[in-house]
């Protein structure tokens, strides 16, 4: 009887054993499983097309399932960057073909109030540029917002000249300037930097504008440049209105605007579309303001390695 016990005992333990080895073998077949089929969705990730070996298995049905994900991930991807770079040519046709007869209306109408005496008509001209200036400021947020909304920002940095990019940026904010008899005051000194001209141009456009806008009239801009060991800095002073210490973290945000600047037009764009491009050049913006002392931006692009 103690025997059959012992043998009994035995047997068990003997099917306890097999039994564990069993299932530790199935949990490292299932792991060593596991960590394939994780190499093989990091590749797919990562748009690499999977070798298949076209059997029964279950690990070639996942594989082709996986390489076909990855086709249509790529043709879908590919639609999209087409429909981007078509929004993106119809909206520059679109501003283009505005921003021409715009200029002409407000060229003409100033034109016009020179040259009419009768204070009827002097009042409708005077209509006629206000609401010319208008849409044209409303154009100019439509085409920035449409930037941010349909990620239409696509920079292409090489190695450019400052100085013909702050003249540019300087272009774009020479209107608003004559009517506020604001001087743009620029300072060359020969530097490249490490961007894409179009869109740098634009951002630092988009600074100075907001200089002009924000300063009194017969106040001045400075814009300046200086070399560091890996930035070219672009500085952007002003004589204007200053932004409150707690705000000037929150000025970058889209649609943001400060509690001081209500009286003026804006949609809190300008500075988050500035951003945006300079981050994505590798580089940074930075503000030193207070309130009723100017404001002084610091753009940073890449310099080049020489």
């Amino acid at each position: 009887m103690r025997l059959y016990i012992i043998i009994v005992v035995l047997l068990l333990a003997c099917c306890f054993l097999i039994s564990a080895l069993i299932i530790r073998s199935y949990r490292r077949n299932m792991v060593n499983q596991y960590d394939v089929l994780l190499q093989k969705l990091d590749q797919a990730i990562a748009g690499q097309n999977l070798e298949t070996s076209y059997d029964e298995s279950l690990d070639s049905a996942i594989t082709v399932r996986l390489n076909r994900i990855i086709e249509i991930s790529c043709i879908q991807k590919g639609q999209a960057e087409e429909e981007r770079d078509i929004i993106k040519s119809l909206i520059s046709d679109i501003s283009h073909q505005i921003r021409t007869p715009l200029s002409n209306i407000t060229l003409y109408t100033g034109l016009l109030k020179e040259h009419v005496s009768d204070e009827k008509s002097l009042m409708l001209s005077t209509k006629i540029e206000k609401n010319a200036e208008k849409l044209e400021f409303f154009m100019k947020e439509l085409i920035r917002t449409s930037y941010t909304e349909q990620e239409l920002i696509s920079v292409c940095p090489q190695i450019t000249d400052v100085d013909t990019m702050i003249k540019k940026a300087c272009q774009l904010a020479e209107l608003p300037a004559l009517k506020k008899k604001i001087h743009l005051i620029c300072s060359y000194h020969g530097y490249t930097c490490f961007a894409d001209r179009k869109w740098t141009e634009e951002a630092l456009g988009n600074v100075i504008e907001n200089a002009v806008k924000y300063s009194p009239a017969g106040s001045n801009v400075w814009i300046d440049s200086a070399a560091y060991d890996s930035f070219i800095c672009i500085q952007v002073r002003d004589q204007g209105i200053g932004i409150p210490e707690e705000e000037q973290g929150k000025i970058f945000q889209r649609f943001y605007r400060g509690t001081n600047v209500s009286g003026e037009q804006g949609f809190g764009i300008g500075l988050y579309l500035a951003r945006e491009v300079i981050s994505r050049q590798n580089g940074y913006i930075k503000l030193e303001s207070a309130l009723h002392e100017g404001t002084v931006f610091h753009i940073f692009l890449l310099r080049p390695v020489t």
